[in-house]
């Protein structure tokens, strides 16, 4: 499939791109044995996601914290970065790529080496503390005793990826809307455009200019309204025939 000709057109446009960034969500990580939260199959089929709600967590920090563990800290422990997740970071340190922007909290993107990633919902690496605010990277010893508690203040400790009624983590918002900015190409991966205000990045990218690469197994949001070019399938699969394509002119 590297030679069908929306292949081609997605690797000839990546590689007369002057900046391009990458923009992943659930469904890149699908494949690495992450479920998505929504849809079919979504981890909201089966848990109400009342323990994500910051004013709960603050109130029942326990129940909150047996839950985080359970659905996510112990299901990470166990996944690897897949062969989308690798490519991407080859293709940036090929010079392909500038940056990723991802809506996941998983951290797959770091693990598979990519070095410019910003994470728009924050990352289950790291834990703040609600009371003073300091920030640890997470380590399995902090979730022997739950509520785990703070060193410094004896306040609990959070995950560090937001909860319902907390804001996106400012550094992350302001280089994801410069990355809208000033890429000309935007490649959108596994994302349903569904979550506000994550789906107004890709938004801001068109409004701005940029070429939208949509890849994704069924339409999104974002197919009928901002995508140039929509490229059907899994991300393994379709990331490893624009690699190959890539190298193919090379």
């Amino acid at each position: 499939m590297s030679n069908h000709p929306k292949i081609k057109k997605a690797v000839k446009l990546i590689k007369n791109s002057a900046h391009t960034t990458v923009f992943t969500g659930a469904g890149i990580s699908v494949e690495s044995g992450i479920p998505p939260f929504r849809g079919e199959g979504g981890l909201w089929e089966e848990y109400d996601p009342y323990f994500l709600d910051i004013n709960y967590f603050i109130n029942n920090p326990l129940k909150s914290w047996e839950l985080n563990k359970k659905l996510f800290y112990s299901m990470f422990a166990d996944c690897e970065p897949n062969k989308a997740h690798r490519l991407i970071a080859k293709l940036e340190k090929a010079g392909y790529f500038d940056a990723v922007i991802t809506q996941n909290i998983d951290n797959l993107h770091q693990q598979a080496g990519s070095m410019n990633v910003y994470e728009f919902h924050g990352t289950y690496k790291e834990l703040i503390c609600i009371e003073c605010g300091r920030i640890y990277n997470f380590k399995a010893d902090y979730l022997k005793d739950l509520p785990p508690r703070c060193t410094k203040c004896d306040g609990v400790l959070k995950p560090n990826y937001i909860f319902f009624g907390e804001g996106i983590p400012q550094k992350a918002y302001q280089a994801s809307i410069d990355e809208a900015e000033q890429a000309d190409l935007f490649i959108v991966i596994g994302t349903t455009g569904e979550v506000t205000p994550a789906s107004l990045i890709p938004k801001l990218a068109f409004d701005n200019g940029a070429q939208i690469i949509e890849i994704n197994p069924n339409k999104s949001n974002f197919t009928y309204q901002i995508t140039d070019l929509y490229l059907s399938g899994k991300a393994t699969y379709i990331m490893d025939k624009i690699y190959q394509g890539l190298q193919d002119i090379n």
